[in-house]
């Protein structure tokens, strides 16, 4: 029982670190939303500058009546790795909960923002 509490408790604190390390990706190349059942689907693709990049994710920044406002995060790798440089990939997807007045959703990167108009 004490090793599966120890887990437990390690496996926590490391998903509160990974997430107190995320950093926005780089660049947003497209955003596509879509009306859903109770919300919207949101499909993000952009790009990191390096390698070694993790866990790309949208986190709902804040939303109103007629928007909804995302940032795309990913875990940069570690200071001491050894990473290719150059442009990489990434992409992300998520389904928020929004009324029949939003309109669109704005993606927010490091380097640009991104919105797009909510296909129905």
């Amino acid at each position: 029982m004490p090793r599966t509490a120890l887990a437990l408790f390690l496996l926590a604190a490391s998903s509160v670190a990974a997430h107190a390390t995320e950093k926005p990706v780089w660049r947003l190349d497209s955003v596509i939303a879509t009306a859903v059942r109770g919300g919207v689907q949101v499909q993000v693709k952009g790009a990191v500058r390096s390698g070694g990049w993790s866990h790309a994710r949208l986190k709902l920044s804040h939303s109103d009546a007629h928007s909804i406002v995302l940032e795309f995060l990913a875990q940069p790798p570690a200071a001491n790795t050894l990473v290719i440089q150059g442009l990489i990939p990434v992409s992300a997807q998520v389904t928020v909960k929004g009324g029949p007045g939003v309109t669109s959703v704005r993606v927010e990167g490091d380097a640009n923002t991104v919105t797009a108009q909510i296909l129905r």
